[in-house]
């Protein structure tokens, strides 16, 4: 290596180092605030637990850390899960409102919210079946949104399609700002893709049924007795979360991805994961103020 090229490599890296300086130094003032925030998460209200985990690792990002799932864990409000690929992966979650809900392979959901008068639970990817027997939920998901008070549901997301099959009592299918659709003794199987409406049917279609997990089949019983008395588990941190793990969560709609920003910015520290933020910083346009701050007046006011 030349002498030139040696300082050129040099200067480049201390440019590099230059530019992070604002961001780095933005992060470090909002840490204070980022830690409670963090805090706040890992301290969540817990709204149910992981009663059955079969043929799959269950990876459950909390704050911004990832932790391996293990049964009998509480759930909180926040957490990401995401089943493993097998054919046969199934994780079952009972919540307080009174919802057993079973995932199935290569799933990924986020419980985003609770109240006393609704739970919400989004469906990023793969399968979900919801049993209620009281309280309201709502399984959202990027095409279509289902609304029960009392009823089976099951729900397929993909890239570019979702499936929503009432499989007994009543729901309500919408999207966007749609009218919902209520179900009927017509209208049991609704399905939408990317720019249609949703389109309603009177039984679910032989792909949906041939593709269905197969413990979707039967009734879902509750396990909660399992471990009624005894001290839940605390599941294993595994890893800090990177980019790649939460940016289906980072391009759902703006009203669901609230308060991620909070969340996520210490990964910031981490220069890929900043450099991926950058990278789609188009699409992510809460990130601007954190990683491009306005600039200081440092006039001499005297």
């Amino acid at each position: 290596m030349t002498r030139g090229t040696s300082t050129s490599t040099m200067r480049l890296r201390l440019s590099q180092k230059a530019s992070m300086q604002p961001v780095l130094a933005r992060i470090r003032c909002l840490l204070p605030a980022l830690t409670l925030i963090v805090a706040a998460y890992a301290q969540a209200q817990e709204i149910g637990a992981l009663t059955l985990l079969t043929d799959t690792p269950l990876r459950v990002i909390r704050g911004f850390s990832v932790l391996q799932g293990v049964e009998g864990m509480r759930l909180r409000q926040g957490d990401i899960l995401e089943t493993g690929p097998s054919s046969t992966a199934q994780a079952q979650l009972e919540f307080s409102g009174g919802a057993i809900v079973e995932l199935g392979p290569s799933t990924q959901v986020f419980l985003f919210g609770q109240s006393q008068t609704l739970s919400e639970i989004i469906l990023l990817t793969g399968w979900l079946k919801g049993e209620t027997t009281a309280g309201n939920y709502r399984y959202d998901s990027p095409l279509v949104i289902v609304t029960t008070k009392g009823g089976n549901v099951l729900l397929r997301a993909k890239e570019e399609e979702a499936d929503a099959f009432v499989e007994r009592g009543s729901a309500s299918v919408t999207y966007g700002d749609g009218t919902p659709i209520v179900s009927s003794a017509n209208k049991i199987f609704f399905t939408r893709r990317v720019a249609k409406p949703v389109m309603a049917a009177d039984r679910p279609s032989p792909d949906f049924v041939s593709n269905m997990p197969l413990c979707f089949r039967d009734v879902l019983p509750s396990r909660l007795s399992r471990f009624a008395g005894k001290r839940p588990p605390e599941p294993k941190s595994s890893h800090d979360v990177s980019y790649a793990e939460i940016e289906p969560l980072l391009r759902l709609p703006l009203s669901w991805r609230r308060g991620l920003v909070g969340r996520f910015t210490p990964r910031l520290q981490d220069r890929a994961f900043r450099q991926a933020i950058e990278a789609h910083i188009k699409d992510l346009p809460e990130w601007r103020p954190i990683l491009f701050p306005p600039a200081t007046d440092k006039s001499d006011s005297r």
